[in-house]
């Protein structure tokens, strides 16, 4: 897929459209969003995602669209698991709620900003060395079994420990004991001090940029174009802010939730790793020529991915609703 650099600049421009207008409601008037609100942006942006979606089918064909939806649903899942890290970091600063919607819109720019560096060099050096593929699958099969293991643990006792970048910030810069409104600077008796806000944002940012660790090898293991893995990324993660405040209370009902998120990393690491062997480079391994095996299709990852997101979702919900009953007959 040839993408032209206009195209760049007008998708950059219509993304960047997007977040100026949600930045404008969300600044006019600051206020609490309820699930009514919430839901209606998630519509919206779904079918921003959806549009942009039958724009490359129309104008590039069926594997671009069919390649740009895989991704986005696997980067929408992986998603949902940072909303309980985000949960945290909001009990964590005690971000006021007609507050929270600026943060998470502020952070997700930055871990937007910060993930476009990270898939432009993830492009380059896939470009340049195939057989990194073999370290992104085996990465994500890692990954997937840690958090099969973390099945069963709950979220609600965690705490949020802050990174180098948060401590970095808190002992370089003079931060104010209180919020002030919305404001991320102020001046105090003379002097120049940023706000709690500031430090959450860069808290919310810096965190998504960890989880993009996972995510982004994973979508290159389901498209090699740069272009597709940045709006994928895009869109799932504007979607993001409005799901927070769709299912936020939902969270703990999706129990099997790293029991669906663990299938997919291991899936799409195991589609990387018979990638790497077709395609395999590597002079130890069959002479550096590529072994006759199993390549996994677009159309099969999308089967995959709907496959695991529906049955995890349902069973989550049948097992939080029976349990649930059981503890009211019990109590």
């Amino acid at each position: 897929m040839i993408v032209p650099l206009w195209l760049w600049i007008a998708t950059l421009g219509g993304l960047a459209v997007l977040l100026a207008l949600d930045l404008f409601i969300v600044d006019s008037h600051p206020h609490a969003v309820k699930v009514g609100e919430a839901a209606r942006w998630v519509v919206f942006y779904v079918l921003c995602a959806l549009a942009f979606a039958a724009g490359l089918w129309w104008f590039a064909g069926s594997a671009p669209a069919s390649e740009f939806i895989a991704g986005y649903l696997t980067e929408y899942s992986l998603s949902v698991d940072n909303l309980f890290v985000f949960v945290i970091i909001m009990s964590t600063f005690a971000v006021p709620k007609i507050h929270q919607h600026r943060v998470l819109l502020v952070g997700v720019v930055l871990a937007l900003l910060m993930r476009g560096v990270f898939i432009g060099v993830g492009a380059v050096v896939i470009s340049q060395f195939s057989a990194v593929f073999y370290l992104f699958g085996a990465f994500l099969i890692y990954t997937a079994v840690q958090m099969a293991r973390s099945q069963g643990q709950s979220h609600e006792d965690e705490e949020y420990k802050e990174n180098l970048l948060i401590r970095i910030s808190r002992k370089i810069l003079p931060v104010t004991e209180s919020y002030d409104g919305s404001k991320s600077f102020v001046r105090r008796d003379g002097r120049r001090m940023v706000t709690p806000m500031l430090i959450v944002m860069i808290a919310i940012g810096t965190t998504d940029l960890l989880f993009a660790l996972d995510s982004i090898p994973a979508i290159f293991g389901l498209t090699k174009e740069p272009y597709l893995v940045f709006t994928a990324n895009a869109f799932a993660l504007m979607g993001l802010r409005q799901l927070y405040f769709l299912i936020g209370g939902l969270l703990d009902r999706l129990v099997y939730l790293p029991i669906g998120l663990s299938v997919l990393l291991g899936f799409i690491g195991l589609k990387l790793i018979l990638e790497a062997l077709h395609d395999n480079e590597l002079p130890f391994l069959n002479g550096g020529e590529g072994l006759p095996v199993w390549e996994i299709s677009t159309g099969t990852s999308l089967a995959v991915i709907g496959g695991v997101l529906a049955v995890t979702t349902v069973a989550s919900l049948v097992k939080t609703h029976f349990s649930r009953k059981a503890d009211t007959k019990a109590a």
